[in-house]
């Protein structure tokens, strides 16, 4: 999968929560100034290059809709990251989070539970 730039990310963000669109839902979805209807219309064309979004041709307007899942492309951006700067340890990122206190004992005693459940359902299912 390819890494997106922040403004593909942030057109993909749109089309993942909105839906199908065309350009001109994008930019209507923008904040002010409104970018030119040209400068959206490449990007989404470049995404439809990374195959991340396709399209359906009504006459000559096109609607685009995702190829991709946002939980998919989370799980790679996520993944890059931990790779790129924690050298590949979850319990790195972790750590990082807990001493920068971007995370609660209450939120880290909440995903120790949902892996405990997840760890049940996965072993019951074996």
């Amino acid at each position: 999968m390819k890494r997106l730039t922040k403004v593909e990310e942030e057109i993909m963000q749109l089309i993942w929560e909105f839906g199908p669109t065309t350009v001109s839902g994008l930019i209507d979805r923008m904040g002010t100034p409104k970018p030119p209807h040209s400068s959206i219309s490449s990007i989404v064309r470049i995404l439809e290059k990374k195959e991340f979004v396709d399209h359906k041709a009504y006459g000559r307007t096109y609607e685009y809709f995702p190829t991709i899942e946002k939980s998919t492309y989370s799980k790679f951006s996520l993944k890059r990251l931990v790779s790129h700067y924690f050298e590949g340890s979850m319990n790195e990122l972790v750590s990082f989070l807990v001493k920068e206190d971007d995370i609660s004992i209450h939120d880290l005693k909440e995903l120790t539970k949902k892996l405990d459940e997840n760890d049940v359902k996965n072993n019951s299912t074996n």
